[in-house]
């Protein structure tokens, strides 16, 4: 009877010690939470105003709910491997920590954007330990994509781009029998001038077509070599269909003028994204046929 009452008082005693541990975890877990919240509200609620109002940033809404249903369907894989509490991501932490500094010091949004997923990624390294965090390695790649690039960029890359697009596209259309005459990014018709203006110059489309090739080659299961290729890829793949599109238009004024604004210039622009899609979605099918004909 001592002997059955001692091992009641021990279980109880263990019963109420899991108990507290549980809710001490709860307390950590909120307190952290809370710490984001604090730190990153402001932040994440103009980069959620950003992809709303941004054409080119609009793929970012995709992104977060992509991010999850990949860790939900890795969940197996990431669970049975134990957790196993790693101090050395509180060096991440510290680095994210140090770059929302620097970040919020230079009124930087691109910093202290990318210092979030970098805070996460230190923060399940601290909790859960490295080789749980490697399971999640391709949801965080993915994540960081969520963030468009520094605005200070787009000015520098978009000139170059939008002289090409112009040049490339006035030949094309001499090509097809249209007269054309091209002064540095103004294409003139017999009818009207079309000006190749920053939102035109591919930048808008490239960031989604980055994003879609780490997509596709992650679901073809493709070897390394191979996703780094396709992403490559993606890049003058975004150059080429924005000539197509700068060309297409241009044939479509000369022969009717209203088709080079308004609805058939935004239509245009989603049906040649998704013909660059589906050259990128092609590429990548023949990829998988290629590694697999290899091993």
């Amino acid at each position: 009877m001592i002997l059955a009452s001692t091992l009641d008082n021990r279980s109880s005693a263990s019963s109420s010690n899991d108990k507290w541990i549980d809710q001490l975890s709860w307390i950590k877990f909120c307190l952290i939470g809370g710490l984001i919240a604090a730190l990153y509200g402001d932040i994440l609620r103009e980069l959620a105003l950003e992809w709303w109002s941004k054409p080119g940033a609009s793929y970012g809404m995709l992104i977060p709910p992509i991010v999850i249903y990949i860790a939900y369907l890795r969940r197996a894989t990431t669970l049975a491997i134990p957790a196993h509490p790693d101090l050395r991501g509180l060096g991440v932490v510290m680095i994210a920590c140090l770059v929302f500094f620097i970040g919020r010091l230079a009124a930087g949004f691109f910093l202290c954007r990318i210092s979030f997923v970098v805070l996460l990624a230190g923060l399940m390294w601290t909790f859960w330990g490295f080789a749980r965090l490697r399971t999640l390695a391709f949801p965080f790649l993915l994540l960081v994509t969520m963030v468009p690039p520094p605005s200070l960029l787009y000015p520098s890359a978009a000139a170059p781009l939008q002289l090409f697009a112009s040049g490339r596209a006035a030949a094309l259309a001499q090509a097809l029998g249209i007269t054309v005459f091209r002064d540095g990014n103004i294409i003139h018709l017999a009818n009207l001038s079309l000006g190749v203006v920053e939102a035109c110059s591919g930048l808008q489309s490239l960031p989604a077509l980055i994003v879609a090739s780490l997509l596709l080659g992650y679901l073809q299961e493709l070897t390394l070599a191979a996703r780094i290729l396709l992403f490559i890829f993606s890049v003058p793949l975004a150059i080429a269909v924005n000539v197509l599109r700068v060309t297409g238009t241009a044939v479509l004024a000369d022969y009717r003028p209203e088709f080079a604004m308004g609805y058939y210039h935004s239509f245009s622009g989603w049906l040649v994204f998704s013909i660059g899609f589906g050259l990128l979605w092609i590429t990548g099918k023949l990829f998988f046929r290629w590694t697999r004909e290899k091993e």
